[in-house]
C-alpha cells in the first residue's frame, strides 16, 4: 500500500497539512491501517486515520479502517496508569513517597516493605519481571496476578537500580488503584475518571460491544529502515533476551510467553492488563495527553510530577539509556527515538511496535499516533517520528 492509493479520511485544520502529508508518505513504509490525531489549546486540530484492518475473531478482513478502530497500544497505556495514580495522590489518597504496603499490607512480603509507589511508577523498584513460574493462562486472572506480584522478590533493592517493567507495573499500581479508590476494578476507575469524561474510546479489558472493532496487530513490512535507532530495535532485546535465558530481561517479556503470543485473542482483549493491553484510537490517546497539556485531569502541583526526572540510567532491562518521571518516559535531545516533543516538560509514552502519546505542555499540544503495524523500534518508532517533526515544524511556523 502506498500513498497514492491512500484515502486519508477525519478532520484537520489547513495549516496542519503537513502533518496530515507526513502521515500519507507512511503508507510508503508498509504502514497498513493507522490513525493520528493532536490537540493544541484545548482544540482537536488534526484526527485522521486510513488504511484497512483485519480482526479474525470477527471474521474482518481488509475493510476500510474508520474513525471507531481501536488497537491494542500497547505500553503507550502506562501513562493513563500513572495518570489514574496520580489522581490519586492529588486526591489525598495515595502518596507517592510511602510504601505501597501502606495501602496494600500483603505487599510487605518479599522484602518489600520499604518500596515506594515512586520506585514503581519511575521503574526503580526491581519488580521488573517475576521470579516464579506464571502460566499461561495466569495473565487473564486479575486477582491470581496480584496475588502474584505481592509475593514476589525484588531483583534489586528499592531505588538501588533502574529496570523498566514490562507488564508488572500495570498489575501493582491497577491493584493500588483498586484498593485505594473503592472501585471494583482498574479499568472501572479509568473509565469514571478519565475516558468517560472525556468522552474517549479507550478501554483496558475492552467489553463485549467493542470487540468488532479492534484491528489485529502484526508485524510491519518495510523496504530497509530510515532512521538510526541507536539500538533500541527488537533485534538488541532479542541478544539480550538470548544472553542469560534466567536473566531478569527474559523473564520479564518471556514468563510466561503469553505476554508475547496472545494479544490477538480474546481472553487478552477483555482482561485487564494495564501495562500491555489498553486498546484505543489515536483521538483517544491525544485527548488525554492534550488535557494534560493544558492543565486539565491533574492540578499544577501534580502534574509537575509528570515532567520531573526521577531517574536517567541505562535501564538493567532494556540496556539502553532512558529517563522516567513518575510514570513517563522523558525526552533525549540526541535521540529522535526518545524524544516526546520539543518543550521542556515533554512527558509521554511508547508502545510495542509503534503507538505513542505525549503531552507538551510548553506548546499545549496532545498527541497521539496508532498503529496495526508494529515495528522493531522498541522506543518510537520511525513513523511517527515523522509526524512528530510535522506537528512542530506547524507549530514553529506559525510561532505558536
Amino acid at each position: 500500500m502506498n500513498s497514492d492509493d491512500i484515502n486519508i479520511k477525519g478532520t484537520w485544520l489547513p495549516k496542519w497539512q503537513p502533518v496530515v502529508d507526513a502521515f500519507a508518505a507512511n503508507f510508503n513504509e508498509g504502514e497498513q491501517g493507522a490513525g493520528i490525531a493532536l490537540y493544541h489549546a484545548g482544540e482537536c486540530v488534526v484526527n485522521i486515520w486510513a488504511g484497512e484492518r483485519t480482526n479474525r475473531l470477527a471474521g474482518i478482513a481488509n475493510q476500510p479502517w474508520d474513525e471507531n478502530t481501536i488497537v491494542n497500544i500497547f505500553s503507550a497505556g502506562k501513562g493513563f496508569v500513572a495518570l489514574c495514580v496520580l489522581q490519586l495522590v492529588a486526591q489525598g489518597n495515595l502518596d507517592v513517597d510511602s510504601p505501597v504496603a501502606r495501602y496494600w499490607p500483603e505487599f510487605a512480603q518479599g522484602d518489600k516493605a520499604a518500596i515506594t509507589v515512586g520506585d514503581v511508577l519511575s521503574h526503580r523498584s526491581g519488580l521488573s519481571a517475576f521470579h516464579q513460574h506464571i502460566a499461561d493462562n495466569q495473565i487473564f486472572d486479575w486477582a491470581a496476578m496480584a496475588t502474584a506480584a505481592a509475593s514476589e522478590t525484588p531483583w534489586w533493592g528499592p531505588a538501588s537500580g533502574q529496570g523498566y517493567s514490562p507488564f508488572m507495573y500495570g498489575w501493582i499500581l491497577g491493584e493500588l488503584v483498586r484498593r485505594v479508590s473503592g472501585y471494583p476494578s482498574f479499568n472501572d476507575y479509568f473509565q469514571a475518571n478519565v475516558a468517560v469524561p472525556l468522552n474517549m474510546n479507550c478501554h483496558f479489558g475492552v467489553p463485549d460491544s467493542a470487540l468488532n472493532l479492534i484491528a489485529d496487530t502484526g508485524p510491519l513490512k518495510r523496504n530497509g529502515a530510515t532512521t538510526e535507532s541507536n539500538g533500541a530495535d527488537s533485534v538488541a532485546l532479542g541478544k539480550l533476551m538470548k544472553a542469560d535465558p534466567r536473566g531478569v530481561t527474559n523473564r520479564a517479556f518471556c514468563n510466561p510467553i503469553s505476554l508475547m503470543t496472545a494479544t490477538n485473542t480474546q481472553a487478552w482483549r477483555q482482561a485487564q492488563i494495564p501495562a500491555a493491553n489498553a486498546h484505543a484510537n489515536a483521538q483517544a490517546i491525544a485527548a488525554i495527553y492534550g488535557a494534560l497539556a493544558n492543565n486539565q485531569l491533574l492540578p499544577a502541583n501534580i502534574l509537575s510530577l509528570c515532567s520531573q526526572e526521577q531517574t536517567f540510567n541505562n535501564d538493567q532491562v532494556l540496556g539502553l539509556p532512558l529517563r522516567f518521571s513518575c510514570g513517563f518516559m522523558l525526552s533525549q535531545a540526541d535521540r529522535p527515538d526518545c524524544r516526546y516533543g520539543r518543550g521542556t516538560r515533554a512527558f509521554g509514552h511508547p508502545g510495542a511496535g509503534g503507538c505513542v502519546g505525549f503531552a507538551d505542555p510548553d506548546y499545549q499540544l496532545g498527541f497521539g499516533y496508532v498503529t496495526s503495524r508494529m515495528g522493531q523500534n522498541i522506543l518510537i518508532d520511525e513513523r511517527a517520528v515523522k509526524l512528530i517533526d510535522a506537528a512542530y515544524a506547524v507549530l514553529e511556523n506559525h510561532n505558536e
